[in-house]
């Protein structure tokens, strides 16, 4: 009876470790899978990664900030952030009732034409969307930093998009 129980249990213990070893086997292989797509996906997003870097890289070719020699004219002002300090300028042309000076269209949907978003491209230039809500359009506008620190801005293109 008693070699009948110790049969019993060590029959019961090689099926129990042959169960062990076929989960664990199992569960090894999810996981190894698991662990392939994860590096190839992050693969793929260390690719895209890479390319929006080169995106922003071109994206910021025309800009003040990157921009040594149009900066050197800045360095005898002390301003921390010219291109900041410009965009704010041409936003108080906003604060006006009415339309933006600079733009020459009229609103056309009730709403003034303001102007929305500025890229300084250097330290003469600025390219500038504006908007009454409905209709839009795009300045080329030339500044020039006075030493009182005060901008004038020349209107030197402009377009309208027309709906179609």
């Amino acid at each position: 009876m008693r070699r009948n129980i110790f049969m019993y249990l060590f029959f019961f213990a090689v099926l129990y470790i042959v169960y062990q070893y076929v989960s664990a086997k199992k569960y090894f292989e999810v996981e190894t899978v698991k662990i392939e797509n994860l590096k190839e996906e992050n693969s793929k997003l260390e690719d895209s990664i890479k390319n929006l870097s080169l995106d922003k890289l071109d994206l910021q070719y025309f800009s003040l900030e990157n921009n040594d020699d149009a900066l050197a004219y800045y360095d005898d002002l002390k301003l921390e952030r010219p291109s900041r300090y410009i965009a704010d300028k041409l936003l108080e042309t906003n604060e006006q009732k009415g339309n933006n000076p600079l733009v020459p269209y009229d609103g056309m949907s009730g709403a003034p034409m303001k102007i929305n978003k500025i890229k300084v491209l250097n330290h003469k230039w600025i390219i500038a969307d504006f908007s009454d809500g409905k209709y839009w359009g795009e300045l080329f506008i030339k500044y020039e930093l006075k030493e009182d620190m005060g901008v004038d801005f020349t209107l030197l293109d402009h377009l309208l998009y027309t709906r179609s």
